[in-house]
């Protein structure tokens, strides 16, 4: 359910007082790691973490592609994440079997990316790096996915993020608003990307957002927005484009489809929305509801369109849906006003500082 949609408003209102007890209880974890009661393990290997300070889509994955995309030549790298709506629990490390219900979907669209990357899953991250450090030794640098909020682990570099229609500086905690750790814990970042911005943002706005954000002097704060690129079919995987007199059934089961339903309304005459929940495993009920709804679409030229997150929860029904248009729209995460190179020097320059000769 989107308590984000208007209508829900006034109830997540009512959840003030929650939020206060929210906001106490994080408020004193965070103080309990601040005075080392609490302590963060370390650990001697480069480590990025990718976080952010709100619940739901900001483009951790996007951002973690990124970086993988940027260093899967040079250096034996690995990702790790909670595996969040997994069906198993404890440590696992993704091999040619692994399914995204064995590693939840976020991993597995990391493992089917890019498979020279070593992509592992473990609630108790603390845990699961000597785990992965044993299965994979030769490891350079590992990326922990989501993990900014939790401080059981300290990271040699952490990449906060924030969403640039919903900046923390302007939420609240949960569950009257979407923020899960406080305001000041962005402290703690050394960079900061305000993601899923425009394209075509200006330098002015960008510098009003900075200036609210307000980063520290050894704070970076930089701007990414989203590209698409073509459509290809569920399983058989050949390309095709969008065009202008098409019809599309957009299936999604993602915390913030906005930016899609934005792009795809430009792209197309017209679509429909069949929304699920973010995570949603999908059933062969739910695969039944689609393909009713595809076969509504009144149109000659149709097609059923979903994100490469829920292809991963889809693909086990590719029996059943081999044959049917169904696309999956890949995306890509890109830095605006050319700092991509910036931002890759900076990763650059932190995972050396862990290499023997340095």
């Amino acid at each position: 359910m989107n308590f984000n949609f208007p209508l829900l408003k006034p109830l997540r209102m009512l959840l003030f007082p929650f939020s206060l007890v929210y906001w106490l209880v994080i408020f004193v974890r965070n103080k309990l790691y601040d005075a080392n009661i609490l302590k963060a393990a370390k650990f001697n290997i480069p480590i990025i973490c990718v976080g952010n300070i709100a619940a739901g889509g900001t483009g951790k994955s996007p951002m973690v592609e990124w970086i993988l995309r940027q260093f899967e030549k040079e250096m034996k790298l690995a990702t790790l994440s909670r595996g969040y709506k997994r069906k198993t629990r404890g440590y696992a490390l993704a091999n040619d079997t692994t399914t995204a219900l064995e590693i939840g979907d976020e991993p597995m669209q990391f493992h089917l990316k890019f498979p020279e990357v070593s992509v592992a899953v473990g609630e108790e991250r603390v845990v699961a790096v000597p785990l992965l450090l044993h299965d994979r030794p030769d490891t350079q640098l590992i990326v922990l996915d989501d993990a900014f909020q939790h401080r059981a682990i300290e990271a040699g570099l952490n990449i906060v993020l924030t969403d640039y229609s919903n900046l923390y500086t302007r939420d609240w905690y949960l569950p009257t608003g979407d923020l899960r750790d406080e305001k000041r814990s962005a402290a703690r970042a050394d960079i900061i990307v305000v993601t899923k911005c425009p394209l075509n943002l200006s330098q002015e706005d960008a510098e009003q957002i900075r200036q609210e954000l307000n980063p520290a002097s050894h704070q970076q704060v930089y701007f990414a927005g989203i590209t698409y690129g073509k459509p290809y079919q569920l399983v058989e995987r050949q390309e095709t484009v969008l065009g202008a007199e098409m019809e599309v059934l957009l299936v999604t089961g993602i915390a913030n489809p906005k930016p899609l339903k934005r792009y795809l309304a430009n792209q197309v005459s017209s679509y429909e929305q069949l929304a699920y929940s973010d995570h949603h495993i999908f059933t062969i009920d739910d695969v039944k509801e689609i393909q009713r709804r595809f076969n509504q679409l009144g149109g000659d030229q149709k097609m059923i369109l979903t994100t490469e997150k829920d292809a991963v929860r889809l693909i086990k029904f590719q029996q059943e849906l081999r044959d049917w248009p169904i696309y999956v729209l890949p995306i890509e995460m890109v830095f605006l006003f050319d700092a991509g190179e910036r931002v890759r020097t900076i990763i650059g320059t932190f995972s050396k500082q862990y290499l023997p000769s340095a």
